[in-house]
């Protein structure tokens, strides 16, 4: 496992990490101002030990202490340990037993952020937006997420049950799954009406260079005359910052990616794109919806600002923090979050998201209105942009065109099952006609 990499981590089941070795160094600067709080602790920490109704040992209190530290700052730093740190670094090499689920929890309840395309999830139709009640008929009211993840993950070819609540359905969802070995395919291309399609679900550590081997197939099956681009990062989690910069550097000839920025005005990182669109400065359209997430945003929110290219769908999920992950001992890491990130024109995506330059509803997905989506915004304690956030823009979710009126039946009649696709392609086409009109200029005996 590479632990040398920047991450972006969204949410549980997703990514891969960079570990940190903590030496004794970095307590030295603690403030010594603080010990009148750490009294207090140490009071409250002797009498559990001394006087709760049954013994208790140190690693629990201390384990105990460390988790709640962590969940009064934000849903993306947590601290792992023993099993759940091997099912940790076995998520992040992204070859792991279970269901392929990226998931959050809130109030008790697991909230799916969105299933992974070709997992047991995907294929048993689980949703954005659905809610996890139960596993195997237990009620997960009370657990932890990463508990809650350990109950899903288990030996590829074994069985589990989720009982699942959908937004606009009177009655639960019994479904019944078995765990796959989750190997992460995250990219795939195709052509579609002479248009490159390049179907991009998650960033780990091959992804920039599948994504240019894409290209340069499509070149090649088009006899280097593709209409235009269409990058699919719909239900992308996110993961490696270094992938998200060489995919949007793809498709850009220079200018600014992405910045960094950490605690301390002078902690900011910047990174630029070299010479060379690969995709020849023909029209790009990316697809979003509220699975886009984290390096997934680096990427539309690069190309939309240096108008490279036309963001189309719903608007993405808003998380525009960075996490680093402290490895504290043999089996134990933290993560913390330790930056936010800003697209070139110095946006946060933190909370607010990407909004799609044209907004398009899955009118395919016959559950689009009553689906309730979760963003970084719907996350208990999430971190606000450094600049002011309005709440109602936050509220006001993607409202339909009226002109998307038709219904996911009529649809299916006309052999479209994936609206958003189909409307990118048919743009793709139009924006293709009209280069080619202003190339060819004025028609003979014009004036």
């Amino acid at each position: 496992m590479n632990f040398n990499a920047k991450y972006l981590p969204p949410l549980a089941l997703v990514g891969a990490l960079a570990l940190i070795p903590v030496t004794a160094s970095s307590f030295a600067a603690a403030d010594t101002t603080n010990y009148q709080e750490l009294e207090k602790f140490m009071s409250v920490y002797e009498r559990v030990k001394a006087n709760y109704v049954e013994p208790v040992d140190d690693k629990t209190l201390i384990k105990g202490a460390i988790d709640g530290m962590l969940q009064a700052l934000d849903p993306h730093s947590s601290y792992v340990e023993a099993n759940d740190f091997d099912q940790l670094k076995a998520t992040t090499d992204g070859n792991y037993g279970g269901l392929g689920l990226t998931v959050s929890m809130e109030d008790g309840v697991v909230k799916v952020i969105a299933p992974t395309e070709d997992t047991p999830a995907w294929k048993a139709g689980i949703k954005a937006g659905d809610y996890i009640t139960h596993i195997n008929g237990e009620f997960l009211n009370n657990l932890t997420l990463d508990e809650a993840v350990a109950k899903m993950k288990g030996n590829p070819g074994t069985q589990v049950k989720l009982t699942i609540i959908r937004p606009g359905r009177d009655k639960p969802l019994d479904v019944s799954l078995t765990r796959e070995r989750i190997e992460l395919h995250p990219v795939k291309w195709e052509i579609k009406d002479n248009i490159g399609y390049i179907n991009i679900n998650t960033f780990t550590g091959n992804v920039a260079e599948a994504t240019k081997a894409a290209l340069v197939g499509i070149d090649k099956a088009t006899g280097g005359k593709p209409l235009g681009y269409v990058i699919d990062l719909r239900s992308n989690p996110g993961g490696l910052l270094d992938q998200a910069v060489d995919v949007a550097d793809d498709f850009l000839d220079s200018g600014e990616i992405v910045s960094q920025r950490g605690r301390t005005k002078d902690d900011i990182e910047r990174y630029y794109a070299r010479p060379g669109d690969l995709a020849h400065g023909l029209p790009v359209v990316v697809l979003t919806d509220a699975g886009t997430a984290s390096a997934s945003e680096i990427v539309a929110g690069a190309l939309q600002d240096h108008r490279r290219a036309l963001i189309m769908g719903e608007k993405s999920f808003g998380k525009g923090s960075v996490q680093t992950v402290v490895q504290t001992g043999p089996e134990s890491a933290l993560r913390l979050t330790t930056a936010r990130y800003y697209t070139p024109s110095g946006r946060s995506v933190q909370a607010g998201g990407i909004d799609p330059d044209i907004p398009v509803p899955q009118l395919s997905d016959p559950d689009y209105k009553s689906r309730k989506v979760i963003r970084e915004s719907d996350l208990r304690r999430h971190l606000l942009a450094q600049s002011k956030v309005d709440d109602k823009l936050l509220e006001a979710d993607d409202t339909p065109d009226p002109r998307f009126m038709m219904t996911a039946a009529a649809l299916e009649k006309q052999g479209i099952k994936d609206f958003q696709l189909h409307y990118a392609l048919n743009t793709i086409k139009r924006l293709s006609s009209t280069a080619k009109i202003a190339q060819a200029g004025p028609a003979k005996g014009a004036r």
